[in-house]
């Protein structure tokens, strides 16, 4: 099939599943809906322009009917890897399915490895335990200001973060010990992301910095970035997908720390002459209410995406598409204050694209991968294309 879209934008709602993968009981997650749950819990989702592109269709969720026609491609997309990850999640929709988790360590890092990092940046350290880093800098940030030693965390995903005063240990400087930890967690401690999680403030009222910083592991094998970076196209991310791919493949990023300014980056670069990719990611769904159990933060960042998307939609060009998706599940309502391992829906639209069509139920996050790479005449080893369900020979817009 030859080019259908020139310019392709991919919205990730981070954290926005819809439902439980048949395998969630095993990862504790029985029953751990994001959207459903969440509709149920405010009473009805009042979400319009996702309702009309077909959010309603792909399962029931209180207050939106299923659009009578849909003006998107609507279904939903299942996750092959293990784990429910953001690294994981991501690599898979762009061609990568990883055959084992990447490891978590809900009872601190061994001796093994904090030697090895305590060594490496010539200090102690304090924490090693899974918590919350909003809570951890309260409850060890007084000790960090008075020792110098950083704060070190994880979660239950595969993280090792780093947490440190700026005035304490400047941010450079955090970086600095991300890029050690980097390199001593390989192989069987190989995390997905080293993560550097700078804070200012004085005692009782230490607050977390936009200044975080992700050391990712490069995936294993070329993903859809690879492919289009190589085939000369942009590949333009906003927000923390360049993290997470290690920077491979990118031509160019923005940072963005907020779901505004995401947003605001991505109409932006609409704007912009462009062909390839524009790959962005709006966190504060997963950082600021998914793991914070906000139903009603939740629900707010919902309704102003909603709001913003007719802007995104009239900013973009006839030969460009857009998809809307999500990485995992992070349900606000359930007493887990981490991801879910879900199912995630996906939303297609554009000038070039056929509208109401019924994906269904795809077997992997990588169809995405593959019908984006098909439209650039590339080919991903995982995944299996929907190009051919979505594409329309005249335009609608």
């Amino acid at each position: 099939m030859g080019l259908v879209f020139k310019r392709s934008l991919l919205i990730i709602l981070d954290g926005v599943g819809i439902g439980a993968l048949p395998d969630a009981a095993s990862y504790g997650d029985e029953g751990s809906n994001t959207l459903g749950n969440l509709a149920r819990a405010v009473g009805g989702l009042d979400l319009p322009n996702l309702a009309a592109l077909g959010l309603g269709n792909i399962a029931p969720l209180e207050g939106m009917p299923p659009a009578p026609r849909p003006l998107g491609a609507y279904g939903v997309m299942h996750e092959r890897s293990p784990g429910k990850d953001s690294t994981s999640g991501h690599w898979e929709m762009t061609g990568v399915v990883l055959d084992k988790p990447f490891p978590t360590y809900p009872d601190g890092f061994p001796p093994e490895v904090m030697q090895a990092f305590e060594k490496a940046i010539g200090r102690g350290t304090l924490g090693n335990y899974a918590a919350s880093g909003t809570v951890i800098i309260q409850d060890l940030g007084d000790e960090h200001v008075r020792t110098g030693k950083p704060i070190v965390y994880t979660s239950a995903d595969s993280v090792f973060q780093i947490a440190a005063h700026e005035e304490v240990i400047p941010v450079e400087d955090l970086y600095e010990m991300c890029r050690k930890a980097r390199k001593i967690l390989t192989g069987r401690h190989a995390v997905g992301r080293v993560i550097a999680r700078p804070f200012v403030g004085t005692s009782g009222e230490y607050t977390r910095t936009t200044r975080r910083k992700d050391f990712s592991l490069e995936p294993p094998d070329k993903t859809l970035l690879d492919l289009m970076s190589e085939a000369g196209l942009d590949v333009v991310t906003v927000g923390k997908v360049c993290y997470l791919f290690a920077n491979r493949g990118v031509t160019r990023s923005l940072k963005a720390p907020t779901n505004k300014d995401v947003m605001d980056s991505v109409i932006g670069l609409l704007a912009e002459d462009g062909a390839g990719l524009v790959f962005a990611n709006l966190v504060d769904f997963d950082m600021l209410w998914g793991h914070r159990n906000d139903v009603e933060g939740f629900y707010g960042g919902l309704r102003e995406f909603d709001r913003r998307l007719p802007e995104i939609m009239s900013a973009m060009g006839e030969e460009d598409v857009l998809f809307i998706t999500a990485d995992h599940g992070n349900d606000p309502t359930t007493p887990s204050t981490d991801h879910s391992r879900e199912q995630v829906p996906v939303l297609a639209w554009g000038a070039a694209l056929r509208p109401g069509v019924d994906l269904g139920v795809r077997k992997s996050f990588a169809d995405l991968g593959a019908t984006m790479a098909e439209n650039f005449g590339l080919e991903l080893k995982a995944g299996e294309s929907f190009l051919g369900e979505i594409a329309s020979t005249g335009g609608r817009r």
